[in-house]
């Protein structure tokens, strides 16, 4: 046997070897004789795998060994060198530590390796311990073998035989945390496969501790088998569905409803009946099938297919019905017992009191048996099946045994005449859906056994077999009993023997006649016997009469005993959930089962206050409204899942139908109407609210429910849509790309912007990311993640789009190309102004100018916003607010991002996250942000109680102060409209948007126009026709004349001073010397253009005092952006004329539109 070539190169995701192993002793290598096909079972490996193994995980030359023994099933470690490589067993083990880790491993075999147990020495290496083959259950794929290390929570792999980490397909890489019936393993990262050797593992922020989570501790006590009561199909689900399905309904008003309605209707309400159960049934076993059920039930059914909204409101329902329920089959039971003592004069007090004290007595007799354990409780259902079928096979019985005796009741055997008179309806005092009303409730017993769903051994089995076969028996049995009795039993009776036919003349023609009795003397209400007249009938016509009524004993009970157990199942469920604060307390379940004892008591008192004080003949109907409002959101589940056409959809249960669902919930709704339309519109009512109530508080969960599947099937689909339209003038929206940076530190850029994007366009937070070191760019995704929920729960409408780049301009152009999606792109380019383009380098100053050139280039139209104190808080917020305390743990320090605080960099939306260490690699960080919401946008000044605050100076406060405006209601106020130039109207529709808004609604808009002294008025009376066309309300109206007279000397002045740093002075040095400068610094200002764009200047700084003058108490500026013409105006130029614009003035945007119309007056 030979070795494996070491210069084999190593596959994708494998590491290469360090070094090779020390070869195999002799001791080992004395095996090679002993081949694979031999049967003999290997403690160590096969030298061929061994000799020159490459230990992967610690990436050093070692003694560690592991291989396939021949039969693939358990492998172990042969010491290869003796004390030298056991020496090195934990070096390897620390260094190996957090490279995989497993979840809850539990040895089946209850055999755990204590972490300082003594192997010994030709055993296994310190370390290494074999994984049981009972935890690899579910893995697929070839020959692979798990090295299990108690020490440090890691296991090793060797696939195929081949020296890699990584993993072939496994069940336990797809379980969730707190998943049942199995451990849960972390498959090894894309991370670990594909970074480079010297990066640190788990830097995404995977724990490689010992401890394990609550969560994980649950899931190992509930992975722990010993005791945990499982049904399976036929106890669990088959027996509970059949026991609550044949309710009391079956023995005292089946014969009833024949008497009315005739054997053929019967059966057709029977039928209509179970095609609504089928229907539901089918939709039941999809949902149940579409991956792994929990305890719950409907609640659990409907909350993860259609979300928490629908599932929270009928899940808080369907157990308040089930609580009422019970009341309602123990007051059945007590009404039965107590109609026995009064015919036996056994009675109490009166008939109330006593169906009040039986109750009371039932329901807490039921309560202990339910409390007592599942199993105790299916013990009790199973016996009470025994009785109700042989109640049934007695009456079936009976039914062909005719005495007599019983003709006089009404009971004759089975006749031709009787079948044929029966046929047809009688209704009296009654409709068609009047009794199909009285019989639907017998219907509504089909969710009795999903709702132990966490009691199931397997409830994707269970429930489609059990429910399905439930509703399949219990509809034939009603068939039989409805065509039995109508062929056995004549509608009215007498009771009288004497009732026989003794003239030879007669005027009756019913069947009773034929058979030689006159019924004719009944009138409605006169007889006391036959379908119309009897519900106890069919103890009449069984063969033994108190075994009929056992089995409405059994009924009754059996039902009341289904209810209060699905109750606090599908409340603890609920609870636990935490959809409606303050009913956690609910959630705690007891003993090996988990059992709910809070919502049993819950439960017991709701069923006895209903007992004891409710008119259960008004309380029925809601429950069963309340049932069929669950069937309606199950079947609307599978036809909205259907619909959506998620990937995640694909129940393996076949047999369904997303229109048939949908025709069941139709059905739901319209039998909720035709048993009773009040507690319909009650139902419906009561839905809606919770409904709002749960949609208004947004649950933090996220379960994939099948609305977010639709949502975006929806945005999808019309994102498509729309790139076949082509734009119109008339639906033009400002589609803002934003240079934010991180989006709070710029919250007066974020909040104007915010101001006139909200429900109108769209509006994108671009953040360049520069760094001296390589991207990292799983870091840059998190912080995506992170960021956008930071946006939704500060109520932001906008998307924050993170792009690494060399240098910001391409970072800006990367965004300007790729943002946005078909039709929804952005369309505007809005940027901070930079403050601080005097101190910094002038390469900065070129990549701001070249990003606005290249917006137009793209063209899109230009904003940018100027405040006076600036715009970047970054330095005094004291650390990044996302940061705040709902993502730290105690073991985090406060991040302190390390910016100049005399330099406001607005326009580099890049400088803050290059300078700020990254802590998104932490555990800790991995956390939800719960309190974001209640947080305001603005960012605070956190203090970090270790460190003393230092206090914040003037201009800092100031500027606090002012990213902080945009926030507050306006006051009245004005926007002033500085419209000189006509770019398409962006410049007139940003501040009509703005003033829409309700905090800016106060403010009127004012707007300033350049004009001739000779035609003010012309010019005024135009403007204002075309403002009046554009249907854009103004309070005035200025037209300035004096535009181009020369600005004052002072300020021309400080102009050439400001730019005088700047300059080329070409005149000061040689052609060549000037010309090679210019190159290396094409921002600097030559004579030459200073002299050709002297009036561009001039106007520049006039207009500043202009401004100064109409506009210095104005709540904003927004005014036409001069241009500079590319490759003629340098940037420091250009840079100068946007300050010596916009310098010492409330805040104000420079606005330039692509010069496309984005207004009309057309219809």
């Amino acid at each position: 046997m030979s070795a494996p070539s070491a210069s084999t190169s190593p596959a994708a995701g494998e590491k290469p070897p360090a070094a090779l192993a020390v070869p195999a002793t002799p001791s080992c290598s004395g095996q090679e004789g002993l081949s694979a096909d031999s049967g003999l079972k290997l403690t160590g490996p096969t030298p061929s795998q061994s000799r020159f193994q490459v230990d992967l995980v610690a990436e050093a030359a070692g003694g560690t060994a592991g291989g396939d023994s021949p039969e693939g099933g358990k492998a172990g470690g042969t010491q290869a060198s003796g004390d030298k490589t056991g020496g090195k067993a934990a070096e390897q083990a620390e260094e190996a530590k957090g490279r995989f880790r497993v979840v809850n491993f539990v040895d089946p075999s209850g055999a755990v390796t204590p972490p300082d147990a003594v192997l010994p020495a030709d055993g296994m290496q310190n370390g290494d311990t074999v994984m049981s083959e009972g935890s690899l259950h579910s893995s697929t794929g070839g020959h692979h073998h798990y090295y299990y290390d108690t020490h440090t929570n890691t296991y090793y792999l060797r696939t195929f035989g081949h020296n890699t980490i990584d993993a072939v397909p496994n069940i336990d890489f797809y379980r969730q945390t707190a998943a049942p019936l199995g451990e849960k393993l972390i498959r090894p990262s894309l991370a670990e496969l594909h970074d480079e050797l010297d990066k640190e593992p788990f830097e995404d922020g995977i724990a490689n501790g010992d401890e394990m989570t609550p969560a994980e501790e649950a899931a190992k006590e509930v992975n722990d088998p010993k005791g945990v009561v499982k049904f399976g199909w036929v106890k669990g689900v088959l027996v509970r569905c059949m026991l609550n399905i044949w309710g009391v309904m079956l023995f005292i008003r089946m014969t009833w409803i024949v008497g009315q309605a005739g054997i053929v209707l019967a059966s057709v309400i029977v039928l209509m009946a179970t095609v609504v159960t089928t229907i539901t049934g089918l939709s039941t076993s999809a949902i149940a099938t579409n991956g792994f059920v929990r305890g719950g039930g409907a609640y659990y059914l409907i909350s993860r297919s259609l979300g928490p909204e629908f599932g929270g409101s009928i899940g808080l329902i369907f157990a308040f019905a089930n609580a009422v329920a019970v009341a309602m089959y123990v007051v059945g039971f007590a009404e039965t017992v107590v109609e026995l003592l009064n015919a036996h004069d056994a009675v109490m007090i009166d008939e109330i009191n006593d169906i009040r004290i039986v109750g009371t007595i039932t329901i807490i007799l039921l309560l202990g048996i339910s409390v007592a354990g599942m199993e105790w409780e299916a013990k009790a259902q199973i016996f009470l099946l025994v009785i109700l079928v042989m109640a049934i096979f007695n009456y079936l019985i009976g039914s062909f045994i005719s005495l007599e005796s019983k003709e006089a009741k009404g009971f004759f055997g089975y006749r031709g005449e009787i079948l044929f008179e029966n046929l047809g309806p009688d209704f009296r005092d009654e409709t068609f859906f009047s009794v199909f009303a009285i019989f639907f409730p017998a219907a509504t017993g089909i969710l009795a056994g999903a709702n132990i769903s966490g009691d199931l051994a397997d409830p994707q089995l269970a429930i489609p077999r059990g429910t399905l076969l439930a509703i399949l028996i219990t509809g034939i049995v009603y068939l039989g009993i409805a065509v039995s009795a109508g062929s056995c039993i004549v509608r009215d009776a007498t009771g009288n023997v004497n009732d026989t036919i003794t003239g030879q003349f007669s005027n009756c023609t019913e069947a009773a006649c034929k058979l030689g009795y006159d019924f004719s003397s009944c009138k409605p209400g006169t007889c006391n016997y036959g379908l119309h007249n009897d519900f106890q009938v069919m103890s009449v016509v069984s063969g033994f009469g108190p075994l009929i009524t056992a089995g409405i004993f059994s009924a009754t009970l059996s039902s009341a005993l289904a209810s209060l157990v699905s109750a606090p199942k599908v409340f603890q469920a609920l609870c636990k959930d935490n959809i409606y604060p303050g009913l956690g307390l609910f959630a705690k379940g007891y003993g090996k089962n988990n059992e709910p004892l809070r919502a049993y008591l819950l439960t017991f008192f709701i069923g006895l206050g209903f007992i004891l004080i409710a008119e259960l003949n008004t309380i029925a109907p809601i429950i069963s409204n309340f049932f069929l409002a669950s069937y309606a959101l199950i079947n609307f589940s599978v036809f909205h899942a259907s619909l959506a056409n998620s990937p995640g959809w694909r129940p393996s249960f076949k047999y369904y139908n997303m229109w048939v669902s949908l025709a069941g919930a139709i059905l739901c709704c319209g039998v909720m109407f035709v048993i009773n339309w009040w507690a319909a519109l009650v139902t419906n009512v009561i839905v809606m609210a919770l409904y709002i109530y749960v949609s208004y508080k947004k649950p933090d969960v996220n379960w994939g429910s099948s609305t977010q599947a639709l949502t975006y099937h929806q945005a999808l689909t019309h994102c498509i849509r729309l790139t076949g339209v082509e734009d119109h003038i008339k639906n033009f929206r400002p589609q803002c790309l934003v240079m934010t940076g991180y989006p709070n530190t710029r919250p007066a850029l974020l909040n104007l912007v915010h101001d006139f994007t909200k429900n109108v366009g769209l509006m994108v937070c671009g953040h360049v990311r520069m760094s001296a070191r390589r991207p990292n760019f799983k870091e840059l995704a998190n912080e995506q993640g992170r960021y956008q929920r930071w946006l939704l729960k500060n109520k932001t409408k906008a998307f924050y789009t993170p792009v690494y780049a060399e240098d910001l301009r391409q970072g800006a152009q990367y965004l300007l190309q790729a943002a946005g999606l078909g039709r929804m792109r952005p369309n505007t380019l809005v940027l901070g102004f930079k403050n601080d383009w005097r101190d910094g380098d002038m390469k900065d100053v070129e990549t701001y100018i070249n990003m606005i050139h290249d917006a137009f280039d793209f063209q899109y139209g230009a904003v940018i916003l100027r405040l006076k104190e600036g715009l970047d808080v970054s330095h005094i917020q004291g650390q990044d607010e996302l940061l705040s305390s709902q993502e730290k743990s105690s073991g985090i320090k406060d991040i302190i991002l390390n910016i100049d605080p005399g330099k406001d960099s607005d326009a580099d939306s890049s400088k803050p996250s290059s300078k700020a260490p990254s802590t998104h690699n932490s555990p800790a960080m991995q956390k939800d942000e719960d309190d974001d919401g209640k947080a305001p946008t603005q960012p605070l000044l956190k203090k970090d109680k270790k460190s003393p605050t230092t206090p914040l100076n003037v201009n800092d406060q100031k500027l606090l102060e002012a990213s902080t405006q945009f926030q507050r209601k306006q006051g009245k106020g004005t926007v002033d409209v500085w419209w000189l130039f006509d770019d398409g109207g962006l410049t007139l529709l940003i501040p009509y948007l703005v003033t829409n808004k309700k905090k800016w609604q106060d403010c009127k808009i004012r707007v300033f126009i350049g004009g001739k002294i000779n035609r003010i008025d012309h010019d005024r009376r135009t403007m204002a026709t075309l403002l009046s066309k554009f249907r854009i309300d103004f309070s005035d109206i200025t037209v300035l004349g004096d535009i181009n007279t020369k600005p004052k000397k002072e300020n021309i002045s400080a102009f050439e001073e400001m730019i005088e740093p700047y300059k080329l002075n070409e005149d000061d040095m040689e052609q060549e010397a000037a010309e090679k400068l210019k190159a290396d610094e094409p921002w600097r200002i030559t004579d030459n253009e200073l002299e050709l764009y002297k009036t561009k200047t001039q106007r520049q700084i006039r207009l500043n005092e202009l401004l100064k003058e109409h506009s210095s108490t104005a709540n904003l500026i927004v005014m036409s952006m001069p241009l500079a013409r590319k490759g003629a105006v340098s940037s420091a130029l250009y840079m100068g004329w946007l300050e010596s614009l916009s310098k010492d003035l409330p805040p104000i945007l420079l606005v330039r539109g692509n010069h496309q119309s984005v207004l009309t007056f057309y219809s």
